[in-house]
């Protein structure tokens, strides 16, 4: 699973974790987010965002 980070403000949104406080499960890959998620910091949009790990399954 790949981290992606927003390029406004810097959050990154980890798929191991999760947004649980946001409704998103544990486990969850940013592709499977919602089109119209937004940055729980500052509201940028999906398209923001940029992968900054790589997608490892190993």
């Amino acid at each position: 699973m790949a981290t992606y980070v927003c390029a406004l403000c810097g959050y990154e949104y980890d798929p191991r974790v999760g947004e649980p406080e946001n409704g998103i499960a544990e486990g969850t890959d940013f592709e499977d987010l919602p089109e119209d998620y937004v940055c729980p910091l500052c509201g940028a949009s999906k398209d923001d965002f940029e992968q900054i790990g790589a997608d490892s399954n190993e």
